[in-house]
């Protein structure tokens, strides 16, 4: 993916306000009416850098520009595919979600997941495992002040393309498996998520399934802090957006496995909305569907069987079916979420309008935000048909000072984009290494670094500069 194709995206401003998040839009149509672009410069324009601690790293990755930057801004590398690690195994393979905790000393803690299935040359290695087949996980690196790697280790062992997640109030990560699958003949289901302590000792921890969260594709959680409620996405081209209510409001790692209830979200008055079948049945959207800013109410229809043994849409089996069954809303490919600004955050990577006339057309990605306040949806930023300025929208994170920045996943080069508050979009950084996709975008408790993967081939980077300029 190019620069010079990235040349319009239709979005909506946020703010760390939530009564205020829609406050940029007039202005916002009045630039595009005029023919302006609704862009920002960002941080400046990006510039080949090397990692401060180049050479340290790999013969295959010393003296090597990893990303692109803005002029301000540098970063170091670490934890890379195929290092040795301190519990003894190496590095795995397909950095993706991740999230940052803080810890002592002025650290922090990320835990982060490996998208891997039943076979890898580097798998998430370990003693104690969900399935002996299966070689997806998690690990946890302890990162110094000084964004250097001072320890990381295994802590999730045996599980299946885990993809993203999300970090909960109470110092966990929920790591999701994308999958719906089964291990050993049959014997172990897959599709689960799994709660991992962010502890700089917690070694391996016991992979307990959250059942009643769903079996499906998960992709992300965002958790209201609140509440205790979990948001879900689910990455299929017909997925819906759920919520888990706990039966106990969850303070401390184990109280998600004492149980709750799934929802699945509902427009009201519009049964499964979304549900294009005139020019595009896989959901990606219809032009003037829906206006960007255009705010939705909605209410939470009950999932009687979230542990489903197959999924059939014929049978209505398997939890979105069932949830469709009931007027669920349908989003194309439910990615990234993430609990900011009041607001939960969710990406539908190929919603919006579709790039061609064809039957199975998909659309360039959507972000969503859910106002829990007010039971409603806003369609936030959906790209335009060219892709150009945003592609394939995969993590999500919300920054400390309320901007937006998104992990693209497309087709070619692959960017970080941020949206400020005045609805500007920007580029911050491009994978300059490979095509292969920027995961797990997140911020240091202290706001001053930004935590991201490179999937492939497999490196975590600390990113610092003068995050507080104007954008």
């Amino acid at each position: 993916m190019e620069v010079s194709r990235r040349k319009f995206l239709t979005l909506a401003g946020t703010s760390a306000a939530t009564v205020t998040m829609l406050s940029p839009l007039e202005a916002f149509y009045a630039k595009v009416a005029r023919g302006e672009m609704p862009t920002s410069t960002g941080y400046g324009s990006l510039q080949e850098k090397l990692p401060l601690n180049t050479a340290e790293l790999p013969a295959d990755l010393s003296g090597i520009p990893i990303l692109k930057l803005p002029r301000a801004f540098k970063y170091t590398a670490f934890s890379i595919t195929g290092q040795p690690m301190d519990d003894g195994f190496t590095v795995a393979r397909g950095h993706d979600g991740m999230a940052a905790f803080p810890g002592a000393n002025n650290t922090t803690i990320l835990v982060r997941n490996h998208e891997l299935r039943t076979s890898s040359s580097d798998p998430v290695q370990g003693g104690i495992k969900y399935s002996t087949e299966a070689v997806g996980g998690t690990s946890t690196l302890v990162v110094g002040a000084d964004r250097r790697l001072i320890k990381h280790f295994n802590s999730l062992a045996g599980t299946i393309r885990n993809c993203a997640g999300g970090p909960t109030p109470w110092r966990t990560w929920i790591s999701c498996e994308e999958t719906f699958s089964t291990t050993l003949n049959g014997s172990i289901r897959h599709g689960y998520n799994f709660e991992v302590i962010a502890d700089p000792n917690s070694g391996l921890v016991n992979p307990v399934p959250l059942r009643e969260m769903g079996r499906f594709n998960h992709e992300a959680v965002a958790v209201d802090p609140k509440t205790g409620y979990v948001y879900e996405t689910e990455d299929r081209g017909d997925s819906c957006f759920y919520r888990f209510v706990p039966n106990v409001r969850p303070t401390k790692v184990g109280d998600l496995e004492k149980g709750g209830s799934l929802y699945a979200l509902k427009v009201i008055g519009m049964n499964n909305f979304a549900l294009n079948t005139i020019n595009n049945p896989n959901f990606g959207g219809q032009p003037g569907l829906v206006k960007v800013g255009q705010t939705l109410p909605v209410e939470w229809v009950k999932i009687d069987n979230p542990d489903p043994d197959e999924e059939s849409s014929s049978a209505g089996v398997g939890v979105r079916y069932e949830a469709q069954s009931k007027g669920a809303a349908i989003f194309f490919r439910g990615e990234g979420a993430w609990y900011g600004n009041g607001l939960v955050y969710f990406v539908a990577s190929q919603g919006g309008p579709p790039v061609s006339s064809a039957d199975n057309a998909r659309g360039n990605g959507q972000v969503w935000a859910y106002n829990p306040a007010r039971e409603e949806i806003t369609l936030v930023v959906e790209a335009s048909p060219s892709g150009a300025f945003l592609q394939a929208p995969d993590n999500i994170t919300v920054a400390p000072f309320g901007d937006l920045f998104v992990c693209e996943d497309g087709s070619g080069t692959d960017y970080i984009v941020g949206v400020n508050k005045k609805g500007e979009v920007y580029q911050f950084a491009m994978n300059n290494i490979t095509s292969g996709e920027l995961a797990g975008a997140c911020f240091s408790a202290d706001g001053r670094t930004m935590f991201v993967n490179l999937q492939n081939p497999g490196i975590t980077v600390a990113i610092f500069g003068p995050w507080n300029r104007r954008r």
